[in-house]
C-alpha cells in the first residue's frame, strides 16, 4: 500500500474517532431533538463521491429551505437519497448552516437504509435516516455542507 493511501485511511479513521468522541462528550446538551430536518440528493461515485440536493431544515415552528452538498471517500455506484433526521444541540437556526463530518454506512442494490450520524463546527449534531436508490456502496467517513437556499 502507498505512502499516499496509507495516509487517507489513517485520516478517515482519525475522523470517525473525532466524530464519535465528541458527539458523546455532549453529556450537558439536551437528549431530545430541537429540530427536524429532511432533503433529498443525488450521489456519483468512483472511490470519491460528489452529492448535492435540497430540502427543509424546521426549527421552532419555522421551516427554512436548504441546499445540501457532499464529498464522500470509500464510495461507488450512482443513487438517489430520501433522508428524514433528528437536529440536536441547536441555539438557533443559524447554527445548523455548515460543514459537517459524518460517519455513515450503506448499501443499495435497487434500493436500502443508510445511517448518517454527523456534527458541524457548530456543535449540531444530526442524526439522519435515510432511503438510498439505486447501486451505490459506501463505508467510511463523508462530509457535506448544509448552506441555506
Amino acid at each position: 500500500m502507498s505512502n499516499y493511501r496509507k495516509a487517507l485511511v489513517l485520516a478517515v479513521a482519525a475522523a470517525c474517532l473525532v466524530v464519535v468522541a465528541s458527539v458523546s462528550a455532549q453529556q450537558d446538551q439536551p437528549v431530545y431533538p430541537l429540530g427536524s430536518i429532511k432533503f433529498e440528493t443525488t450521489s456519483i461515485a468512483a472511490g470519491l463521491g460528489v452529492s448535492w440536493g435540497n430540502g427543509t431544515f424546521s426549527f421552532q415552528g419555522k421551516q427554512y429551505p436548504i441546499s445540501v452538498q457532499g464529498l464522500g471517500l470509500a464510495a461507488v455506484g450512482i443513487a438517489k437519497v430520501n433522508a428524514v433526521g433528528d437536529v440536536f444541540n441547536l441555539k438557533n437556526a443559524a447554527d445548523v448552516f455548515g460543514t459537517y463530518v459524518a460517519i455513515t454506512g450503506g448499501i443499495a442494490i435497487a434500493g436500502g437504509p443508510k445511517g448518517i450520524l454527523a456534527r458541524n463546527q457548530n456543535g449540531v449534531v444530526l442524526d439522519i435516516r435515510a432511503t438510498q436508490e439505486g447501486v451505490s456502496f459506501n463505508l467510511g467517513a463523508d462530509g457535506f455542507t448544509i448552506s441555506m437556499q
